[in-house]
């Protein structure tokens, strides 16, 4: 039985798996500045010709496709499979405990380094398994293709690239997310919004305001300054406001006025209902200040409407939706910045299938013309295939026949690197349960877990081109 051949060969090739894995960690690939042969700097395609390196003395015909991405090609006939991972990484901070980032290190199981989860373990996983095929001789009908790709971590310009002048296997999927499969990824409406007024000098009056500093991060803090109001006068209000948002206020004596300053619960913009927004939470607390009738009032007063504390399915602001497969459609302002007669804000939505841009960034952008403010909203697709598709059931039936894990497909609030290929998902390779740290200090990747996915993925290049 395949399985078994399989176990007993990774179980052999244990070792030199995890120390290739090693040799591309400790490259440093964050993104740099770009020079020619090396659109994303020499880190990136320092780490690509290793791996193509990797894949030429295994025999494989492996290219290196204008500095953007590599491809390594095995099999026979038309393409039937690709599989998508990249080999750059995010900034590495200076908090590591474990290991520097760079200087990859196993300990418990575990192997530790920037990249060792999130892509250079399963990019190499991937390869193992293409390696594995050919040196078992499992026949295949058709063929199969790892694409390398160094940009993954900041906008995905080699994908793009690479699909300029290629075009998508009829089935493709990426190590770079989450077992058991990710079939499902929410659309995005991202908007920035702006307004403009005659600065007023009635009190009591909002000075500034100030929340955000990424679109993406429901914020856990946020300040305020307001004039003519004492911050005996504003504490009432804020204990009520606390009792009812479960957002804390500090209120001191500035120079122009009573700061005040918000302590809520930060989280990914994607699962806003898992934080509390200091935003909204502020916000919300303004409204009840006796506060002039000009520009900023009005303004923080229309956008409270729109985003009130503790909506975070955009029911307020007409946009909510929700499906059975995808699960809802969620919203959060998330950046506001307000001085001199001047707002700047963002907002991000992570949107449910059926949302259109019709049914949601009009009626945004509709909504807040209404209060005075102008938006720009961006908008991106579902990313959906269908539970039944045939790369779906096959790589659910993978992880079930290796994991003994009842598997069912997952919808995300994210996107990963198939976002925009027809007949993508995302296949591991963390597992349930398991926290990798991805982008932060000491990331890790469980070792056994890899060398499972190596079998899956190899289970995965015969079931769906033997």
């Amino acid at each position: 039985m395949l399985k078994e051949r399989l176990e007993e060969y990774f179980a052999r090739h244990r070792q030199e798996m995890v120390e290739d894995i090693c040799r591309l960690v400790r490259i440093d690939s964050v993104k740099g500045e770009a020079r020619p042969g090396q659109p994303f700097g020499p880190g990136p395609a320092a780490a690509l010709e290793a791996a193509l390196e990797m894949a030429r003395s295994m025999g494989f015909a492996a290219e290196n496709r204008d500095g953007y991405v590599g491809t390594v090609d095995y099999g026979p006939g038309p393409r039937q499979l690709d599989m998508l991972a990249h080999l750059d990484v995010v900034p590495v901070g200076d908090d590591w405990t474990v290991t520097a980032p760079f200087v990859p290190v196993e300990k418990d199981g575990m192997l530790y380094g920037r990249g060792t989860a999130d892509d250079k373990g399963p990019a190499v996983a991937a390869l193992y398994a293409m390696r594995a095929v050919k040196d078992l001789g499992i026949p295949l009908q058709k063929s199969v293709r790892l694409i390398l790709g160094t940009d993954e971590e900041s906008g995905s310009a080699d994908i793009a690239h690479y699909y300029q002048t290629e075009a998508e296997a009829p089935m493709t999927f990426s190590p770079d997310a989450d077992y058991p499969v990710i079939n499902i990824e929410k659309g995005r409406a991202q908007g920035v919004f702006t307004a403009r007024w005659d600065d007023g000098a009635a009190l009591p009056r909002l000075v500034s305001f100030h929340a955000g500093s990424r679109a993406n991060v429901v914020p856990g803090v946020a300040d305020a300054v307001v004039a003519g109001l004492s911050a005996d006068e504003i504490r009432p209000a804020a204990e009520t406001v606390t009792g009812e948002t479960g957002v804390a206020f500090g209120m001191t004596e500035a120079e122009n006025g009573t700061a005040i300053h918000a302590v809520g619960e930060s989280s990914h913009a994607s699962e806003p209902m898992h934080g509390n927004n200091a935003l909204t939470g502020l916000m919300t607390l303004l409204c009840r200040l006796p506060l002039a009738e000009d520009g900023a009032t009005a303004r923080i007063r229309g956008l409270a409407e729109i985003f009130p504390h503790g909506d975070s399915r955009g029911v307020a602001a007409g946009v909510a939706r929700d499906h059975a497969e995808s699960g809802p459609t969620t919203l959060a302002c998330t950046v506001l910045h307000l001085e001199d007669g001047r707002l700047d804000g963002q907002f991000d939505g992570r949107t449910a299938i059926g949302a259109t841009r019709e049914n949601t960034a009009d009626v945004l952008v509709s909504k807040m013309a209404e209060r005075g403010i102008t938006l720009d909203c961006r908008c991106r697709d579902v990313h959906y295939v269908p539970a039944d598709a045939p790369i779906v059931r096959e790589l659910l039936k993978c992880y079930e026949q290796y994991t003994g894990q009842k598997g069912e497909p997952l919808a995300i609030g994210g996107g990963t690197y198939v976002h925009n290929l027809k007949n993508g998902v995302a296949f591991g390779c963390s597992m349930p349960g398991v926290d990798n740290r991805l982008h932060g200090a000491d990331e890790f990747a469980v070792v056994e877990d890899l060398i499972l996915s190596a079998q899956m993925f190899a289970q995965a290049i015969a079931d769906l081109c033997g």
